[in-house]
């Protein structure tokens, strides 16, 4: 179960895209990674292990092979490092009827009420000015937890009975910070950090939930941690990467802020961090012909990499009859006819064949096909580099909850068909 724990650590060490990312950068450090500038020249050499960081929250992360990339390809992993959660507002202090408040607002599909009742804190960045004049950055945690979103006692609430329950984000979700005296959140930041409360220029911070992730269930291979969707698939993505060798083929781990927001940003999969990366390790490795990008391009292929939905026992009927994936029985290849998923027969065969090279049993999920379908940066990546492009993810319940579940017997064969994917040879 070691790599159960490690999958723990990593997401405790991960309450914010920004704090992922940083866990993310040190591991790849420890495996003798060395951080790129995107604003400084890069030289490039096979066997080169590199990453760059955009905004904090997105990472890119590869290792050049030993043949150029028009003659094998690039082997690429995509994932996201936002979750569900609320974001805090620019203008965070709500003081009414006797209560400290923070403003937020929801991020993502959240499923809200299992937000109510926790013991919930806040991560992020905050910008501030130094001393010298300069606006720096500084990520914060806050390790207490100052945060509660209270629901209404059911002797004020009959009705819930008959009409369930409906929250309106706007008035039954301000998460109470204490009574009214106590200090403001900008204090409580600016201690945190060690600068004056009127140095805070800004923040990004959302909410995380303190109860640390651990192992359950009878045999203890039950996941249940935040953010498994999908800082699970970060894990193992990274975890391929860094214990990989050098093959002919270019490695590339691609790790993008705010797909569960659409990914439209400069860090997003909708942006052009990975498409810049890309021209600039195929221009470097074979430049000398224009044609390059769009050679190496038709040869790669894509795992994009996104947590999917295990058959829950209390409502089977949500699921396609045929396509029911067990948490606990492997990697599962998402297909949609309407393309909200970018696999194909040729994109999911390449991923089938390279779990037999790991004998790793797989699994499908369709959506049924009278319910809507969810997405990924699959089909955004595909759309953006013209690349072949699978979607598979780890099988999951509780999607979006601020606690999910997993399972550990699903992260080695996960890691397994990944690091085959890296290692293979030719597309």
């Amino acid at each position: 179960m070691d790599l159960a724990q490690d999958l723990l650590r990593f997401v405790a060490a991960g309450p914010s895209p920004y704090h992922a990312v940083a866990e993310m950068a040190r591991r790849l450090d420890d495996a003798g990674f060395t951080q790129l500038d995107e604003t400084a020249q890069w030289s490039l050499a096979a066997g080169d292990r590199r990453y760059v960081v955009r905004d904090g929250s997105s990472l890119v992360a590869f290792r050049v092979g030993t043949r150029a990339p028009t003659d094998t390809g690039l082997r690429l992993i995509g994932t996201h490092t936002d979750s569900p959660t609320f974001k805090v507002r620019p203008r965070e202090d709500v003081r009414r009827h006797g209560y400290a408040q923070v403003g937020v607002e929801p991020y993502g599909g959240l499923l809200a009420h299992t937000w109510l009742d926790r013991d919930l804190t806040l991560a992020g960045r905050i910008a501030f000015l130094a001393e010298e004049g300069a606006v720096t950055t500084s990520l914060v945690h806050l390790r207490d937890p100052v945060l509660r979103i209270p629901s209404l006692a059911i002797h004020l609430f009959r009705e819930l009975r008959e009409e369930g329950l409906k929250l309106d984000p706007q008035q039954h979700l301000v998460p109470v910070l204490g009574l009214a005296q106590a200090p403001a959140l900008r204090e409580v930041l600016a201690e945190a950090i060690g600068v004056p409360a009127d140095a805070i220029l800004g923040h990004d911070l959302v909410t995380a939930d303190t109860q640390p992730p651990a192992l359950g269930g009878s045999d203890g291979t039950g996941l249940y941690a935040p953010r498994l969707d999908n800082l699970a698939s970060c894990h193992a993505a990274i975890h391929a990467l860094r214990t990989a060798e050098t093959g002919q083929a270019t490695q590339i781990v691609t790790a993008h802020d705010h797909e569960e927001v659409g990914s439209g940003s400069a860090e997003g999969a909708r942006g052009s961090f990975l498409a810049d990366t890309v021209a600039r390790i195929i221009g470097l490795l074979d430049g000398v012909d224009p044609q390059a990008r769009a050679r190496a391009l038709a040869r790669s292929v894509l795992v994009s990499a996104d947590m999917a939905h295990a058959v829950h026992p209390n409502y089977p009927d949500r699921h396609e009859s045929e396509h029911r994936p067990q948490l606990g029985a492997g990697p599962v290849v998402k297909r949609n006819a309407g393309q909200s998923y970018a696999s194909d027969a040729r994109s999911a065969g390449w991923f089938i064949a390279r779990a037999r090279d790991a004998d790793v049993d797989v699994q499908h999920f369709v959506v049924r096909a009278d319910l809507p379908c969810g997405s990924t940066i699959g089909p955004l990546t595909a759309t953006r580099l013209g690349v072949q492009t699978v979607d598979v993810g780890n099988p999951m319940l509780s999607m979006h909850s601020c606690r999910e579940q997993a399972s550990a017997l699903d992260i080695a064969p996960m890691i397994a068909v990944l690091r085959a994917h890296l290692d293979a040879p030719a597309a």
